[in-house]
């Protein structure tokens, strides 16, 4: 058990350098221009189809180093420079230059992004084409933004997702079964950050590393919303304070804000997510900061963080209708709880007080604007660890609340992935309409 647990956290918590939706299309895109290279052939035009959750999240949100939103700039940028073998850094070569020519196959037409009729969450299928269209190459992402399932090279399968595995994975790297987190518990979780050994799990101070140096550039520049930068404000002191909930909005937002805007600097992703992995992660750390809390205290709260958001995305899959600040917030509750004390029933306390506090909060797509959501998110973090310290927890009474942590976080998973599906097509038409 806890070498999976070890695997899963490894898995679901890995850098990404700008928003995973348009990477894991520039992802796919740069997987299918190696392939027609290895043939000897230049790529030349590209056709991306993607599921509607992919297009959701990739028609508002900034693209990085480009100043630029959507799909396009990000499929030919993974035609001009993406490199594969760095997963969801596909883009890590970026370079002005790059920019420039990617940005010239866009105003060329050389990039059609369609919708695809496939009922999957997560789903991209790039095709790469030579300039005489005798050639061509076509790589499908599906469940994870980084999973590359099938690569088609002239209508030759030339890889297939077993193959990419055992090419690029040693043996202690492997996919572990995907149903793993969902069939976790909420004990298992805290079980395993207070019990394994510390230099086992230490790794998951790269986050921190990560996520603190968003924090920084989103409060020293002006981009997006500038959410974080005007909490902290002085002319806003009299509203917010010098308060620890001030503190943990201002900094998570500014990381938000500085990551949907196009900021160069990777997060630290948790379960495919960027915002995600900075909003398990930054309200922890600011928490950890205020309360002089050990390296220890910090290390084990952050694992509970990620490992909690991971258990309840099991529930949810990668890409729903539930905005991913829920499921994140939840998760750094649950951290802010162990840091302050709190173990096994405050944990549970969190996250029903979560569930019954924002649960329903709509994922309108990736966009500056998701940086007031994580600073909502992490308001009803602290509120919701708050009372749960102080042995206050919403009852089984209300909602979809159970007195079963585990069948809290089911019905919350059904709420998003099935009960709001209506409302994830209707949001879609809303946006392609606009």
């Amino acid at each position: 058990m806890k070498d999976q647990i070890i695997r899963l956290i490894r898995q679901e918590v890995k850098p990404a350098l700008g928003c995973t939706e348009p990477i894991a299309v520039a992802l796919a895109v740069a997987r299918s221009c190696e392939a027609l290279r290895e043939i000897s052939q230049k790529p030349s035009s590209i056709v991306v189809l993607v599921s509607a959750n992919i297009l959701k999240n990739g028609m508002g949100v900034g693209i990085p180093g480009t100043g630029m939103v959507g799909l396009h700039i990000a499929a030919a940028l993974g035609a001009v420079c993406g490199r594969s073998e760095y997963k969801l850094e596909v883009l890590k070569d970026l370079s002005p230059d790059f920019v420039t020519m990617a940005k010239k196959m866009v105003e060329d037409n050389l990039v059609k992004i369609s919708l695809s009729k496939t009922k999957e969450k997560l789903y991209v299928s790039a095709q790469a084409c030579s300039a005489d269209a005798k050639h061509s190459a076509t790589t499908i992402i599906k469940g994870n933004h980084d999973s590359i399932v099938s690569v088609v090279v002239d209508g030759i399968e030339k890889h297939t997702a077993s193959k990419e595995i055992s090419d690029t994975k040693s043996s202690e790297e492997e996919v572990i079964d995907p149903d793993f987190a969902k069939k976790l518990s909420v004990r298992e979780i805290l079980d395993f950050a207070t019990s394994v050994p510390l230099e086992e799990i230490e790794f998951i101070m790269d986050s921190v590393t990560l996520n603190k140096a968003l924090v920084e550039e989103g409060l020293k520049n002006r981009y997006g919303l500038q959410v974080g930068r005007t909490l902290l404000a002085d002319d806003n002191h009299c509203v917010y304070g010098d308060t620890y909930l001030t503190y943990a909005m201002a900094y998570t937002a500014a990381a938000s804000d500085a990551r949907m805007a196009g900021c160069t600097l990777p997060a630290m992703s948790n379960s495919g997510s960027g915002n995600q992995g900075i909003t398990v992660t930054v309200p922890v750390i600011a928490i950890a900061e205020k309360t002089s809390a050990t390296r220890e205290q910090l290390i084990k709260a952050l694992t509970i963080s990620h490992l909690i958001a991971i258990h309840i995305k099991g529930h949810l899959g990668k890409l729903s209708a539930l905005c991913g600040c829920v499921i994140a917030s939840t998760g750094s509750s649950c951290g802010i709880v162990y840091l302050r004390g709190g173990g096994y029933e405050q944990i549970c306390a969190a996250i029903k007080n979560m569930t019954g506090n924002i649960t329903g909060m709509v994922c309108d797509g990736a966009k500056v604007g998701c940086a007031l959501k994580v600073a909502s998110g992490v308001a009803c973090s602290l509120q919701s660890a708050v009372l749960a310290l102080d042995g206050i927890c919403i009852s089984s009474n209300d909602g979809i609340i159970e007195d079963d942590i585990e069948k809290t976080i089911s019905n919350l998973g059904q709420i998003g992935s099935v009960g709001m599906q209506t409302a994830d097509e209707m949001i879609l038409d809303i946006m392609v309409c606009k």
